[in-house]
């Protein structure tokens, strides 16, 4: 899965490499660790204006939803049932690209995971990417607060990260440069399933 990552690059860097401008420029900040679990507001760029970069928080809340508490389970979304989960279904063609250099696994050294080595993995030179996300806007029934939010796509891990994330053998979906706008045009979401890769690679962190 992935819930730990990093974006550590200037804006005038994301700016360029992603041909886009940042909404509200103030929000943003380089980050050397962005942990989901605390549903951070996260650089995007959606399939409604790619020319834009917006800070959505990670965690996906379905429109239908009555509360927030669902986006601690809606962090990460399998490409391969995202059809037909409730939770995910109005956001298939809601198509976004999550912003980032970095992301980290932890590989089990015992059978319990009571030993781990950490991993940080991306492209060399920690070059920027973008994780093939999917997003929601959500409207507090009690406060009419709208929230925007997005979920990273999973698939099946590659030889690589088969190796690291040992237990649950997932990695999130890295879109190939030339392919980010196939993504947010709709094209059909199982084609960037398994054995759909990028080249990573992935150094221990000490």
């Amino acid at each position: 899965m992935c819930y730990h990552t990093k974006q550590t690059k200037v804006a005038q860097e994301v700016e360029k490499r992603f041909k886009a401008q940042f909404h509200n420029i103030g929000l943003f900040e380089p980050q050397q660790s962005i942990n989901a679990f605390e549903f951070p507001l996260t650089p995007i760029i959606t399939d409604q204006t790619p020319q834009i970069i917006s800070h959505y928080n990670w965690g996906l809340i379905p429109s239908w939803a009555k509360e927030s508490a669902i986006q601690k389970y809606n962090l990460n979304a399998k490409i391969e049932t995202v059809i037909e989960k409730p939770s995910f279904a109005n956001s298939v063609n809601k198509r976004c690209l999550v912003i980032a250099n970095g992301f980290f696994e932890w590989q089990w050294l015992d059978p319990k995971g009571k030993t781990k080595q950490k991993y940080e993995i991306g492209l060399p030179e920690e070059e920027l990417f973008a994780f093939a996300g999917l997003y929601s806007q959500w409207i507090n029934p009690a406060t009419a607060e709208v929230k925007n939010t997005f979920t990273i796509v999973t698939t099946e891990a590659n030889p690589l990260l088969s190796e690291i994330h040992n237990t649950k053998k997932r990695m999130p979906i890295i879109l190939k440069k030339e392919d980010e706008s196939r993504w947010l045009q709709h094209e059909p979401i199982l084609n960037f399933a398994h054995p759909y890769t990028i080249d990573l690679i992935a150094n221990k962190i000490v």
